[in-house]
């Protein structure tokens, strides 16, 4: 690691943050967050790649695993979160563990990322197996906690990616797939919870959200799996139904309801439909 350099630590392209107005701090960090698509965008081979993993995986039976410390685990914590509500599967296909555990989410737990043997106690309460794929998250790529995870897997035949935001970083070389998007140095020098975070959120997006399109959770444009879960996503759910078929507002609502999502109710209206 001794010729590793960490662009995520070097010093900010500006200097005087405090002596900066609030129009000037806006502009400026607003400048530097614009960067961030186009590194995403540099980094799209590496990450339909592992996509496509991810998809082989899923389809075989495995289940999804995020795994980081500080930002990179909340981050991820929020997009597997995220995909039973949006896409209507199940709670443990996706899965985001944090260094710390869930106390972690909400307050730093000091020293959690330090641990190189906890993420593989952490994945073992889950049964993991060579089924399974892990994404190490770390914007730094030296996190210990999640390397350290990452090589366990390798040892147990467990396919492994990473998202990092150093170039060549340790995290990348034990990864199997790795993603790279070099975002450079914060606008608040070290702060990686800015661009590098920024990052590491749409790479997720694209991960996840792709994954499941390909599963066939997303049908035309919709989600048409996504759990009813509130008002508004009822009522959503309603009007996506009445896109689909020539039926009233209630009538949609109804079926909605009784079939559990908009497939479930567009499948079982044209069941009944085709068996006049």
């Amino acid at each position: 690691m001794e010729n590793f350099i960490k662009t995520t630590e070097q010093s900010s392209k500006y200097n005087d943050l405090e002596k900066m107005s609030v129009n000037t701090l806006l502009t400026n960090i607003n400048r530097e967050d614009q960067m961030v698509p186009l590194a995403v965008e540099a980094a799209l081979p590496q990450i339909e790649v592992v996509v496509n993993q991810v998809v082989n995986q899923l389809k075989n039976g495995g289940r999804l695993f995020y795994i980081g410390a500080g930002t990179s685990g909340r981050l991820g914590v929020v997009d597997a979160s995220e995909c039973p509500p949006t896409f209507g599967v199940a709670q443990d296909l996706v899965v985001g563990i944090i260094a710390g555990g869930d106390v972690a989410i909400r307050k730093a737990v000091e020293f959690a990322e330090d641990d190189t043997a906890q993420a593989w106690k952490d994945l073992e309460a889950y049964q993991i197996n060579s089924n399974d794929i892990v994404v190490g998250i770390a914007a730094s790529g030296t996190t210990p906690y999640v390397i350290g995870g990452l090589e366990a897997c390798n040892a147990n035949n467990i396919k492994t990616a990473s998202i990092s935001c150093n170039q060549g970083s340790p995290l990348s070389k034990t990864a199997k797939f790795p993603i790279e998007v070099i975002v450079g140095p914060e606008f608040v020098t070290g702060s990686s919870r800015m661009k590098a975070g920024t990052a590491q959120k749409l790479v997720l997006n694209l991960i996840s959200t792709a994954t499941m399109i390909q599963l066939g959770k997303v049908k035309g444009n919709k989600m048409v799996d996504m759990q009813l879960s509130n008002v508004k996503l009822i009522d959503r759910g309603t009007r996506m139904i009445m896109d689909q078929i020539d039926v009233t507002y209630e009538t949609a609502k109804d079926l909605l309801l009784k079939q559990g999502s908009v497939r479930k109710a567009v499948e079982h209206f044209n069941s009944l439909e085709y068996g006049k």
